[in-house]
Formats: C-alpha cells, sequence, structure tokens
C-alpha cells in the first residue's frame, strides 16, 4: 500500500519513541508470560476477514477510549499489531502516553504473522 508522506512522518516520528518485535519475538514474548495481550488495533472489516488466534480486537479509533478499562494494569504487556506495522506504531506511542510500560509493535503487522504460518481465526 502506498502511503502519504504526512502518514509516514507520524508513523517515523512515532517509531523513534516505541519498541518494535519481530514475528519471533512476540512470540517468544506470548509463550514466556501468558498473561501478555496480542492486540489487533485493525478496523473492524479486517478482523472479521481474518485475525492472528489468540488475538483480542480494540481498534485504533478507539484504543484511547477503551484500553484502560481493558487493561487497567500499566504494566500489562500489549504487543499491538495491524496490516503492516504503521498503525500499530502510531497506536503503541499513544499506549505509552497514556502511561502502558511495557508495549510494542510487531514488525510487519498482520501480513508477516500470516507469512510466519501464525495460527489465523475469524469471528
Amino acid at each position: 500500500m502506498d502511503h502519504s508522506p504526512g502518514f509516514l512522518a507520524l508513523v517515523n516520528d512515532a517509531k523513534r519513541r516505541i519498541t518494535e518485535v519481530s514475528v519471533a519475538e512476540a512470540r517468544a514474548r506470548l509463550t514466556a508470560n501468558p498473561q501478555a495481550v496480542l492486540l489487533d488495533v485493525r478496523e473492524d472489516q479486517e478482523w472479521n476477514a481474518g485475525h492472528a488466534a489468540g488475538a483480542v480486537h480494540l481498534g485504533k479509533g478507539i484504543l484511547e477510549r477503551d484500553l484502560e478499562s481493558l487493561y487497567p494494569d500499566k504494566h500489562s504487556e500489549l504487543i499491538l499489531y495491524c496490516g503492516g506495522g504503521f498503525r500499530s506504531a502510531l497506536a503503541c506511542d499513544v499506549a505509552q502516553k497514556l502511561g502502558y510500560q511495557k508495549v510494542s509493535s510487531l514488525i510487519g503487522g498482520y501480513k508477516l504473522l500470516v507469512a510466519a504460518g501464525w495460527p489465523t481465526a475469524k469471528p
């Protein structure tokens, strides 16, 4: 997908402040910490078309509103993904601004999860 220069500038700015993890690192973190959450921040229609098995859906559009009520512990480990790793970087930046300390963005997003053979599901 071609992204606008302004969007890419926002993403690159956010990426200077966040942590990104690979699919292998995400798998290891989720295995090591059963309380860790794989959080899909894509739009509803993307989630409904398919998502990572075991993921929780909280679209980027409502993340700021609902994250604290779903995960009140600011020490919760959250691994965010979107379609390709751009929106999740922005959402990760927002989560950090909300006070979450163990939050990371999945490099390559859902596309790389699928390419890596991650199990998927549909609602």
